[in-house]
């Protein structure tokens, strides 16, 4: 089974831009939907972005970051990463990839993941 490890977390102001990573430490990422959550100061967990197994890698974003995130991955090196752009202050969250191997959809649903890691923390000032 694929282990994830996030990095590239941290502070930025309001409109900055960061670039989530999550590596396997553990197997390949071949044949896994992968998706990155986040756990809001509210205690509240959002599917952000998933991005299929499939060739045409396929992504999926939750509406509060589409045209402002970017899910991608690279299969060969094991890495997914998630671009952010125009970040706002409710972005800040502890944020965490996950993997499955079932079939990507549009409702990216904490339940059908069943590999994480150990998250990375985004704050956002205004």
């Amino acid at each position: 089974q694929v282990r994830l490890v996030e990095s590239g977390g941290g502070s930025v102001h309001s409109g900055g831009s960061l670039r989530l990573t999550c590596a396997a430490s553990e197997g390949t990422f071949r044949g896994y939907c992968l998706a990155w959550f986040r756990l809001t100061p509210g205690m509240r967990r959002e599917g952000v972005a998933a991005i299929d197994a499939g060739g045409s890698s396929t992504a999926y974003y939750a509406d509060s970051v589409k045209g402002r995130f970017t899910i991608s991955r690279d299969n060969a090196n094991n890495i997914l990463y998630l671009d952010m752009n125009s970040l706002k202050p409710e972005d800040t969250a502890m944020y965490y990839c996950a993997a499955t191997v079932w079939v990507c959809t549009s409702s990216i649903k904490e339940s059908n993941f069943d590999v994480w890691g150990q998250g990375t923390q985004v704050t956002v000032s205004s």
